[in-house]
């Protein structure tokens, strides 16, 4: 596959996106990538089944960058529950190794994508329907934030996600503050990425038909271009988290999920 300009141009734009949306809502932007990156592949001739694997592992990939970026600019304001971050950290690593060594490069790419499309709707929905948590809720203990750390590491080594559509709403179902849990899903963004991504790099070893630039499951040219333009982006993104409506922007976020959501079923039902 040649690196044509049009592509870097392709590449440069989701990376801004991202940036911004990982900044924002402290996500990791894998919900925003794995589609794009999974059609930028196809229409350059990776077979759906492979295209759908590499846009998840690269998409983990760049949130390594992207999460450093946000986190600094979210933890100059204070806003990161570093308390939690430990907390959450080790099952993360452990549920990330399991779901990116393993259970990853067993499915095959269509199940992933159904997957993602379920998973991505589920976390529009919550966006929607923003359910205010009990008063009186807390969050559990370490053994709690362990076990819930694994499930974050897991699922989002399935999706290729930074972990920010199951933590934040976790975290505000526990009456951490929106602000608080957004800086925080940003810091958790960090060990999810690393682990998931060193896992798609073994598991990826001697795949067939891997198309050029390619280290195990990751593209390397997407993961260079769509990292510089989502860190220039990623602290802009937490200046408007801090600025605007996040619940206004929430809405018009999840909209584009559902679409997103859609077009991976799509690809899903046709692999």
């Amino acid at each position: 596959m040649s690196i044509e300009p049009l592509l870097v141009l392709e590449l440069a734009i989701l990376g801004l996106g991202t940036g911004f949306l990982a900044g924002l809502l402290g996500i990791g932007g894998g919900m925003l990538m794995v589609p794009f990156i999974t059609f930028i592949l196809g229409a350059r001739g990776v077979s759906p089944d492979l295209a759908v694997k590499m846009a998840i592992a690269t998409s983990m990939a760049t949130i390594i960058f992207t999460s450093v970026s946000s986190v600094r600019a979210h933890h100059k304001r204070g806003a990161v529950r570093w308390d939690v971050v430990k907390r959450l950290a080790p099952g993360i690593v452990l549920g990330a190794a399991v779901a990116s060594l393993g259970v990853f490069a067993v499915l095959k790419g269509s199940w992933l994508a159904l997957f993602f499309a379920l998973f991505v709707s589920f976390s529009a929905t919550q966006m929607l329907i923003d359910k205010k948590p009990k008063a009186s809720r807390t969050l559990p203990g370490t053994a709690g934030q362990l076990g819930a750390g694994g499930a974050i590491g897991f699922l989002s080594g399935l999706v290729g996600a930074g972990g920010g559509f199951v933590s934040v709403p976790f975290m505000t179902w526990c009456n951490v503050p929106i602000h608080n849990a957004v800086a925080t899903s940003a810091a958790l963004g960090f060990p999810i990425a690393l682990a998931n991504a060193l896992g798609y790099i073994v598991s990826g070893q001697n795949v067939a038909n891997l198309p050029a630039g390619s280290l195990g499951y990751i593209y390397l040219p997407a993961l260079l271009v769509i990292a510089c333009a989502s860190v220039l982006m990623a602290p802009l993104g937490v200046k408007a988290a801090h600025a605007l409506p996040v619940k206004a922007l929430k809405r018009v976020f999840a909209s584009v999920l559902y679409l997103l959501a859609a077009y991976m079923l799509y690809k899903g039902l046709m692999a």
